[in-house]
């Protein structure tokens, strides 16, 4: 099976292809608008796109790009459906950026399959990595490079037992001490501070002394002015989710309030001071939140050397939610 995937290796994709629209200013301003980033790069005359825009360039919506798509992708994709490698996610990309994208620019595209791995099992199933490489050209100069990833895999049948299966281990929940514990942030001198005031229960904002905007997460400049000098304000803690995913793979038990791996809402969390937050929701299940919510900051314990800022649902926030008792983010 594998010879026969890797005899792929190599061949094109794409040949050819056009974005639906060249770079232009309402796209950009959408995205920035979604994003939250007010920097000055993106606006006015000698304004560029957002580096990571990239793919907004090129994806070709529900139509795709059928016109310029090779027959190998294709058949690459059918054998493994063939063989049972129906279900697909995507893992993980790189981008490599050669040259600013400015309004007006038109863009150009050629994709080839560029590696297929050898078979893996992963906690979604077992399967193959498909990686993609495509090299994208602005008015025909070489502008970026995209590598892709998907996984193609059969899925698995559920059928692992679970810790709370097992017939000698009749609680719902592993014990403290074996729960898995979250990964450690990286601490670095452009955001100690912050992790400073989260040890004594201060969620801190960088505030730029040059222009007066607010920043979050902490950054070594202003992403509104690029003033290199800042202080800091002390959030009041009250904020909405404005937006929110329930991640359901991969289960990362440490995430989880069952140990099991089980879904967890992640919200992007709307100060009232007007920044954001990635962080977890507490005190709800994960099915309950909603955008709008209101909620408190509060900061969680998770193991004897971590702390995190979490947000917890105010009492009366929603008259349809199940306010439960919750340990875990």
């Amino acid at each position: 099976m594998f010879t026969r995937l890797a005899a792929y290796e190599g061949r094109s994709a794409t040949t050819g292809g056009t974005g639906k629209d060249p770079v232009n200013e309402p796209m950009i301003r959408h995205w920035c608008e979604a994003m939250g980033d007010t920097s000055a790069a993106y606006r006015g005359p000698d304004a560029v796109a957002p580096p990571t825009m990239l793919q907004a360039w090129t994806m070709g919506g529900l139509a795709g790009h059928t016109e310029h798509r090779s027959a190998a992708y294709d058949e690459l994709l059918g054998l493994l459906d063939d063989h049972g490698y129906t279900s697909v996610v995507a893992t993980d990309c790189e981008q490599e950026y050669l040259r600013p994208l400015r309004p007006g620019d038109r863009i150009t595209f050629d994709t080839v399959i560029e590696g297929v791995s050898t078979r893996k099992t992963t906690k979604l199933g077992t399967g193959y990595f498909v990686t993609t490489r495509t090299d994208v050209h602005a008015d025909a100069e070489p502008a970026a490079t995209h590598r892709f990833r998907i996984l193609k895999y059969r899925p698995d049948q559920g059928n692992r037992p679970k810790w709370s299966d097992h017939p000698d281990r009749p609680a719902q929940r592993r014990p403290a001490e074996e729960h898995p514990l979250r990964p450690r942030p990286v601490v670095n001198r452009d955001n100690v501070g912050f992790w400073e005031g989260v040890a004594a229960h201060r969620l801190l904002i960088q505030r730029c002394t040059d222009c007066g905007a607010l920043r979050l997460p902490w950054l070594p400049g202003c992403n509104a002015c690029g003033g290199a000098e800042w202080d800091t304000v002390e959030a009041s803690g009250a904020g909405t989710v404005f937006s929110h995913v329930v991640m359901h793979h991969p289960p990362f038990p440490a995430f989880a309030p069952d140990g099991e791996g089980g879904p967890y809402a992640v919200a992007l969390v709307e100060l009232a001071e007007g920044v954001r937050i990635v962080s977890n929701v507490v005190g709800v299940h994960h099915d309950q939140v909603r955008v709008g919510m209101t909620v408190q900051l509060e900061f969680l314990v998770t193991d004897p050397e971590l702390e995190l800022p979490v947000f917890r649902v105010a009492l009366g926030a929603d008259s349809d939610v199940d306010h439960r008792a919750s340990e875990e983010g």
